[in-house]
């Protein structure tokens, strides 16, 4: 069911749903979350049921603003309010120490979780609404079956989910990939996700470097080795080897990339197609946030083509590049 996310009458709608245990996909900044209210465990386990995700497999709980996060913290650590003062609202994500006894299923069952402040005028006039009524945040994983691409588009939400659940609809998402996600939790900053915002930013900000997660770290939405995948199996592939197999394939060789030469095959990349070929092709961007914006959409739109294979160019190293090369590196794992 598709509500018109900039009317305040389906803004009320869906807060009133949310308030009642039920859930509403919404839009973010990032992709589009389906939401329940962070507080109660039955509406939470509707989330995971929803999605097939397994249930200690945390979520993030979205927030109106800094101070509606507090009631989830057990402490508020330093590092946690940098990270927020700089880039609430925005695709951020802070983990910080669970208050007891608060939120156990959005946690999924640790003693830490994930906050974040949303910056689409959506979700935040919903997470306001839903505040005005009693809820405290809304846990909020992408609106998508588990381990599948994330919804950029309202009717991505439909297509993975049915028409049966509350959308809100606010448009296409402006970044495209999920939030960076900061563990704050055990006295220094380690980065558990890489999203839009680059590390040195981020270490700017903290004055300090960020730590890579070891295996203390708390279990953190989006972090598993395979993640954000489409149905076709993607093959991710150095500039030069691709270029390689793109000739060889124009050329008919049988030793193109057998046996994936037979079957329907599209290519996301910088590099051009051979002139004449029949594949589906779409033109990677130069820039990390134009590739981020629309990684899921091409992704997506590739399955709906039918293709079973899809070569996708490796990006640049650049660290503005850190959260596409991400969610790239998951989408082609096993």
């Amino acid at each position: 069911m598709l509500l018109d996310g900039q009317d305040p009458a389906a803004i009320a709608v869906a807060a009133e749903a949310i308030t009642a245990g039920e859930l509403v996909a919404f839009p973010t900044e990032t992709v589009y979350g389906l939401g329940a209210r962070a507080d109660d465990d039955a509406a939470v386990a509707r989330i995971y049921a929803a999605k097939g995700r397994p249930s200690q497999h945390p979520l993030i709980v979205h927030v109106a603003d800094a101070l509606a996060a507090r009631p989830f913290c057990a402490v508020w650590p330093e590092l946690a309010q940098k990270l927020v003062a700089a880039f609430w609202p925005g695709p951020m994500t802070v983990i910080v120490q669970r208050a007891d006894g608060v939120a156990t299923a959005s946690a999924g069952g640790q003693s830490s979780i994930g906050l974040r402040c949303p910056s689409h005028p959506v979700a935040l006039a919903l997470l306001r609404a839903a505040a005005e009524r009693g809820v405290p945040g809304i846990a909020a994983p992408s609106a998508n079956r588990f381990g599948r691409l994330s919804p950029t588009r309202a009717a991505h939400v439909v297509a993975e989910l049915g028409d049966d659940v509350r959308v809100l609809d606010g448009g296409d998402c402006d970044v495209g990939i999920e939030s960076t996600i900061i563990d704050c939790s055990r006295g220094r900053p380690v980065l558990l996700r890489p999203g839009v915002l680059t590390r040195g930013a981020i270490e700017a900000v903290l004055g300090q470097p960020l730590e890579g997660p070891d295996e203390d770290a708390p279990r953190a939405s989006g972090t598993l080795a395979s993640h954000y995948a489409p149905r076709a199996k993607v093959r991710l592939m150095a500039p030069g080897m691709l270029q390689s197999a793109l000739q060889l394939l124009a050329a008919g060789s049988a030793d193109a990339a057998a046996p994936e030469s037979v079957v329907p095959l599209a290519v996301y990349s910088r590099l051009p197609v051979p002139s004449g070929s029949t594949m589906a092709h779409q033109v990677m961007p130069s820039r990390a946030d134009l590739a981020a914006h629309e990684l899921f959409t091409v992704l997506r739109r590739f399955d709906d083509l039918g293709a079973q294979l899809i070569w996708v160019e490796e990006p640049p190293t650049g660290p503005e590049w850190d959260g596409v090369r991400d969610r790239l590196w998951r989408a082609c794992a096993d």
